[in-house]
């Protein structure tokens, strides 16, 4: 930052100015952080609401041809939501057991770290018993 060279109360003011300035743009950067955040979930519901609807029309439009009943238009619906329900079910599941594969994975590292720790034997007797065999 370039210096005042005015009088000595001038420059203590134009300071106060700038810090009080920093300060502000600080406080709106703030502000805006937050306001992303906030677009940022209420895009996330949206988008998520969205594509399950989508995706079921879709379904049902490419899975229907032609003139049907009211009946067979319903039953073909139940049928499509279904389907898609189970489809969540089952990515639901295989989120489960990613999971769950991780928590073991991370289960055994400690089981083999343990074994290692508990292989390992710092007892004064052992350390004579070396020294003895290096003469």
């Amino acid at each position: 930052m370039a210096q005042y060279k005015g009088a000595a109360r001038e420059g203590g003011r134009a300071l106060a100015l700038t810090k009080k300035r920093e300060r502000e743009q600080e406080e709106l950067e703030i502000k805006k952080k937050k306001i992303e955040n906030e677009m940022m979930k209420v895009a996330a519901i949206d988008s998520k609401c969205a594509a399950h609807y989508d995706a079921v029309e879709q379904q049902l439009k490419t899975s229907t041809i032609g003139l049907v009943t009211l009946d067979e238009m319903k039953a073909r619906q139940d049928q499509v939501v279904k389907e898609r329900e189970q489809e969540l079910a089952n990515k639901e599941l295989e989120k489960q057991r990613q999971r769950q594969r991780l928590i073991d994975a991370k289960q055994a590292k400690k089981d083999r770290q343990k074994k290692q720790i508990q292989s390992l034997s710092f007892s004064p007797d052992d350390d004579e018993e070396g020294e003895d065999n290096d003469e």
